[in-house]
């Protein structure tokens, strides 16, 4: 009995210790545009992207395909609490990056590429009808 409370006790203490927790907020998101207006003109094109505001510290929407969006949370999950974790795209157009960690994720799918983050990105779900981009929670 002495032994199982320790190694709960030590479990629940890793776990509570751990710099890499994910506490980036739930927020609302429900965005809807029409990539035909001239202001969305860069998601008319495979890998355009764009930058809203929303989410916790914006969201990236990028066209993976003529018709497949990815959207991802610019909140970066590693130390999520450092104001300074917002991905930007990096120049190869295909990835992000944490300006305050320099971790780096996909853009395909929000997997990390490079640590300190252990975590993939937040993603929302999309739905395009071949003119209306709608990315939501």
């Amino acid at each position: 009995m002495f032994r199982g409370t320790i190694f709960i006790l030590l479990v629940l203490f890793s776990i509570s210790c751990g710099k890499n927790r994910t506490t980036i907020p739930n927020v609302l998101v429900d965005i809807t545009v029409n990539i035909n207006n001239p202001s969305y003109m860069n998601l008319t094109v495979v890998g355009g992207y764009m930058y809203f505001s929303g989410g916790s510290r914006g969201i990236i929407a990028f066209r993976k395909s003529t018709d497949e969006f990815n959207a991802f949370d610019r909140h970066c999950p590693y130390e999520a609490e450092e104001t300074c974790g917002i991905l930007s795209i990096q120049s190869d157009n295909v990835t992000m990056k944490c300006a305050c960690c320099a971790s780096v994720f996909s853009l395909y799918d929000g997997a990390l590429i490079a640590g300190p983050a252990s975590q993939p990105l937040r993603r929302y779900t999309t739905t395009f009808d071949g003119a209306t981009l709608r990315i939501y929670n």
